[in-house]
């Protein structure tokens, strides 16, 4: 593309990969970058749009919002990571950055390229029905080879600030192999609940149905839904009790844990609240490179396509949370991380090692997935929908509203219920109202309203003459309202 002078449109998931994928297309290409992200400056991303605009940058490399980059001579558009929800904006404009980067290589008749080795059941949907071509790569590059897999079934089995015996030995003999170790799990802070051991009281968030994270290193209790956020308590505010307990484990506490396990060992931890100032992700993964740290821990944020090369051990402390959720994304996407993270290890000359920690090793998704490959996890799961007539085999849009008073949200989805069509088009149905499986966030009560078609079109034509009668319901100023066509979160 480049040598026939057209421009390139490339796109990342996070804000965290770009400075490596900028690296590397810099050494290798050796042509100007246009950079688009969130984390850049007005002056910064104007200059980058600029440049796109003109043509005089021949590759242009963003996040979800470069999508909209203006370009003067495209030839191919590339979605990295394709599968991953970030791509999805969840507020305000909502768009997905991977569908409109379809949309648009339409428009512009090129070439669009949806890179994954964990592709989304949608993608798939769309291969099997004709609509993209698959391209295989079905080895890693040079000389490396797939990690092995290893089920460690926890039943019954102690477990010390959530990490086994088993895995606790595996790191001492990769540590002194000289390789580096990644323990993955998806839960920063230091415990995801505080609990009275006097009455059993919970730390709750006052302005959302969860509770407070306790971030032992500052002494505070947050929320990472709302973020309120307050100091430890001295005791339990219902029964005077001193006796508080951290309940669960997060990424805050297995690092303190492997300090004590391994103290000459150096620990590095990566999640949202060590890499919040800017150029922080950037340096720390270059002291990962450099091999300063031997024993890293962290959430997704360490999964997602970062190529660490001395990484000999991944181990994943807990699989279970995705494996039984009242989202029915829940399991594709722990499927899915279960793969990304195992792919950090043994990237490079040296064979690598993944071991997986559960309460459910014959869970039948999970054992496909680990007994066969993705693609047949792929193949079952996509069964399932199509049972369970979910997408892609149907369309869905969300109708939510949110409001200060607890009925208000729902006497406004009753009204929109309403209003359409009596009897409702052949192939649609409608789920709801109904609260929402967070009820109250940040204050707020939130109800939502599930409408299922068969077919695209019907979708649509439903929709646009909905939009038209919602503005004029009864209550209508008493909330917030919006309409999410293709939902990825139903919370």
């Amino acid at each position: 593309v480049i040598r026939d002078r057209r421009q390139a449109l490339v796109l990342a998931p996070e804000i965290g990969l770009t400075p490596q994928l900028v690296e590397r297309f810099r050494r290798r290409l050796r042509v100007p970058l246009a950079i688009l992200h969130s984390g850049l400056s007005d002056t910064e991303r104007h200059c980058a749009w600029e440049m796109a605009r003109r043509g005089r940058a021949p590759v242009v490399l963003g996040t979800r919002s470069a999508v909209f980059a203006p370009l003067a001579r495209p030839g191919i558009i590339i979605v990295d990571e394709e599968h991953d929800s970030s791509y999805k904006q969840q507020d305000g404009f909502r768009y997905h950055a991977r569908d409109l980067a379809v949309f648009r290589a339409r428009q512009h008749a090129i070439p669009i390229v949806l890179g994954s080795a964990t592709p989304s059941l949608e993608t798939l949907y769309n291969v099997a029905r004709g609509r993209y071509r698959r391209l295989v790569l079905p080895e890693r590059t040079g000389s490396a080879r797939h990690p092995t897999l290893e089920v460690i079934d926890v039943r019954r089995r102690p477990l010390e600030d959530g990490v086994c015996e088993r895995l606790r030995q595996e790191i001492a003999t990769q540590l002194e192999a000289g390789g580096q170790i990644l323990l993955f799990l998806n839960r920063r802070g230091f415990a995801p609940a505080l609990i009275c051991h006097g009455c059993g009281w919970i730390a709750p968030c006052p302005r959302c149905d969860a509770f407070l994270t306790l971030h032992a290193g500052h002494r505070r209790l947050r929320c990472h839904h709302c973020g309120t956020e307050q100091a430890l308590p001295p005791g339990c505010p219902e029964c005077g009790e001193a006796d508080l307990r951290p309940v669960g484990q997060g990424t805050e506490r297995v690092e303190q844990a492997l300090g004590r396990w391994f103290p000459h060992t150096p620990v590095l931890r990566i999640d949202r609240d060590t890499t919040r100032r800017k150029g922080a992700m950037e340096a720390r993964l270059g002291e990962i490179q450099r091999g300063e740290h031997q024993i890293l821990v962290g959430t997704q944020m360490l999964s997602k396509g970062h190529d660490f090369p001395n990484v000999t051990l991944v181990g994943i402390l807990d699989v279970d949370s995705g494996l039984y959720s009242t989202d029915f994304h829940a399991m594709e996407r722990m499927a899915q991380l279960i793969i990304q993270v195992a792919g950090r290890a043994g990237r490079a000359e040296r064979p690598g090692k993944v071991l997986l920690q559960t309460h459910q090793p014959e869970h039948p998704l999970l054992r496909t997935l680990l007994s066969a490959n993705y693609a047949r996890f792929a193949e079952a799961a996509l069964a399932e929908r199509r049972i369970a007539e979910l997408p892609p085999y149907r369309h869905m849009a969300v109708l939510r509203a949110e409001a200060a008073r607890n009925r208000t949200p729902m006497a406004f989805l009753d009204a929109a219920r309403c209003v359409l069509p009596d009897p409702l088009p052949q192939g649609i149905s409608v789920l709801g109202p109904a609260p929402a499986p967070m009820e109250r966030r940040a204050g707020r009560y939130r109800a939502q309203l599930l409408i299922s078609a068969r077919g695209r079109a019907a979708l649509k034509g439903l929709l646009d003459a909905w939009m038209e009668e919602l503005p004029a319901l009864p209550g209508v100023r008493r909330v917030r309202w919006s309409l999410d066509v293709d939902p990825i979160d139903l919370y």
